[in-house]
């Protein structure tokens, strides 16, 4: 699917999936307007950026983003999606992948995101996302496996 398409069945419609993908794609590309039509255009919608302040409003969120891709596109990749997702609501843990450069070149950092999608009239939208701060390993895989406390 182009990313003119799946741009078009995120903001038509579509799946929580789809505006993810979205998402994640115009980040890499320093695409503002595709990235801002992921949001849902709700007064309550926010964004935690790893070591920033929580950001209230989709004018505060594409401040942040328009700042951040002042300095080139964001080169995050999910993985390890873990989801929650009912008729309206999706919630989804992704882990980052994003590639910074550094004195000695190109290395990857890793940073736990968690978005959330609600099901609009505009179709899904995100209303929140949240990213913790990096690490330069990736987390453990024994931290994948569910438990269950009693």
């Amino acid at each position: 699917m182009s990313t003119k398409t799946k741009l078009r069945a995120a903001t038509m419609g579509g799946t929580a999936d789809d505006v993810e993908a979205t998402f994640y794609e115009a980040l890499q590309r320093g695409d503002i307007d595709a990235l801002m039509a992921c949001w849902a255009d709700e007064d309550e919608v926010f964004c935690v950026h790893p070591g920033g302040p929580r950001l209230v409003g989709t004018v505060a969120i594409r401040g942040a983003f328009e700042q951040m891709f002042a300095n080139g596109a964001i080169h995050a990749t999910p993985a390890k999606v873990r989801k929650v997702e009912s008729l309206a609501s999706a919630v989804h843990n992704v882990l980052e992948r994003i590639e910074v450069l550094t004195a000695e070149g190109p290395r990857h950092a890793f940073v736990l995101a968690t978005n959330v999608y609600h099901k609009t009239a505009q179709g899904w939208r995100m209303v929140a996302h949240h990213a913790s701060p990096g690490t330069v390993h990736a987390p453990d895989e024994a931290d994948e496996t569910p438990q269950t406390l009693h």
